[in-house]
């Protein structure tokens, strides 16, 4: 995918529109906090690649002033759920306790 600032624009549509489908999906099931969703996982993870993408979007040049501001945003959300973000592929029988804990949601 080329860094331009619409892909960046339609990777934050994407990801808005799932965290408004994840919303939706813990509210039908009884009114589960989104922390508790297993689904908050992948959400991490793809707000964690939105903002890296956007870094590279900005060190590559000059970025409008509301995207820099939707960037800053995302940061901000991000790093409040940096813990929830995939560490490693690592296999099951190398994980720690709580790193397996973590993965398996107990």
């Amino acid at each position: 995918m080329a860094i331009s600032v619409q892909n960046f624009i339609k990777l934050a549509n994407f990801y808005n529109q799932t965290m408004m489908v994840m919303s939706a999906i813990c509210v039908q099931k009884g009114g589960i906090a989104m922390e508790n969703y297993v689904g908050r996982f992948y959400a991490a993870d793809t707000l964690e690649y939105i903002v890296e993408y956007g870094r590279r979007l900005e060190s590559a040049g000059a970025l409008p002033a509301d995207v820099a501001a939707l960037l800053q945003r995302f940061a901000a959300q991000f790093e409040r759920v940096r813990h929830l973000t995939t560490p490693t592929q690592k296999p099951i029988h190398e994980m720690t306790l709580e790193e397996f804990e973590k993965v398996m949601n107990i």
